[in-house]
């Protein structure tokens, strides 16, 4: 097990960075179409194709998710990906025709002190393109990809990955890129709120601080610009699942990011989780596994958050927001 998304068999990823602008795009590439489903639950989401993802809806499955910094103009970058797979004659037949299945999500990364001077030309499109290049199962974590211009309520954010086996067999993976409106951390730091699920020193070691300081009051939000936030990730999973079975691992799922991150799912977010099964092993008994399997996923992305987080390091920029190394100096 790497302890990334790539741990589920048939799942590669992919990133592309630009750091000169402070941005970036991930790809999350179903080496053979998997059936997906969404759960949207910030209060300012943008996204591309999660219509499609409705279990109600005629197509099933998707060729690939993608992740991306740049507000709505980094919804382009799934056109790229589209692009791409088609080229390799990838995508929902229609006739002769092929339609590359490509939902994605995106967060706001504009205002992070980068040249977005991009003169109508923005760079996503291409940004995709790389990103499904560069497709494998190993990949960086922390300022890379979408999680490249990633800030928080108190540390810089990035793109974090976490994975674990359930008790049945099954494994369940995360990704995911961190810009919330909140906080990662308990109080003024260093403990992370995911400390409780922490494995083998993943993101620092330091446990679950002695004292939790009241919050409830008075959270820690971003200051300045907090209305442009959104953390968006992907739970996936080696289980055959209909896409109903799907819907509620994406739900399921949604708690990682309230054992990760206070406040969340606020007006301030556009919090987004897509849920991808690749189908390589039976559920038992359906009912109870699925449940075993939507708890694991909320843990693993819990973890994947604080992951993004320790692996971020502070952008080149002046004024930037500084990492949690940068204020903690481990």
């Amino acid at each position: 097990m790497r302890n990334l998304i790539t741990d589920v068999p048939g799942l590669l990823v992919g990133n592309a960075t630009e750091p000169h602008i402070g941005t970036g795009a991930t790809v999350i590439l179903a080496e053979e179409p998997a059936v997906a489903a969404v759960d949207v639950r910030g209060g300012g989401p943008g996204t591309r194709e999660t219509d499609l993802l409705d279990p109600a809806a005629t197509v099933e499955r998707v060729d690939a998710i993608t992740l991306s910094g740049g507000s709505a103009f980094g919804l382009d970058a799934a056109s790229g990906v589209m692009a791409g797979l088609a080229a390799r004659g990838r995508g929902f037949a229609v006739g002769t025709a092929r339609v590359p299945i490509v939902p994605g999500a995106i967060l706001f990364d504009l205002l992070n002190g980068g040249d977005k001077g991009w003169e109508g030309h923005p760079p996503y499109l291409q940004l995709g393109r790389d990103a499904l290049d560069a497709a494998d199962v190993d990949f960086h974590l922390g300022s890379v990809g979408a999680g490249t211009g990633c800030t928080t309520a108190t540390v810089k954010g990035g793109l974090g990955s976490a994975s674990a086996m359930t008790a049945t067999g099954h494994v369940v993976g995360a990704i995911v890129a961190v810009n919330a409106a909140g906080s990662p951390l308990f109080g003024d730091g260093p403990h992370f709120r995911a400390g409780h699920y922490e494995r083998g020193g993943e993101f620092g070691g330091l446990g679950a601080p002695t004292h939790v300081p009241d919050e409830a009051s008075d959270p820690r939000l971003k200051g300045g610009v907090s209305r442009f936030a959104t953390t968006i990730a992907v739970v996936a999973t080696d289980a055959i699942l209909t896409t109903v079975q799907a819907r509620r691992l994406a739900i399921m799922a949604q708690n990682g990011l309230a054992l990760s991150l206070f406040p969340v799912h606020t007006p301030l977010d556009g919090d987004v989780v897509f849920a991808m099964a690749t189908g390589r092993k039976h559920l038992a008994a359906p009912l109870p596994d699925l449940a075993r399997l939507g708890a694991l996923a909320s843990i693993v992305l819990a973890r994947a958050v604080a992951r993004a987080v320790y692996e971020a390091r502070r952008l080149p920029f002046p004024d930037c927001q500084k990492s949690w190394h940068d204020h903690f100096g481990r």
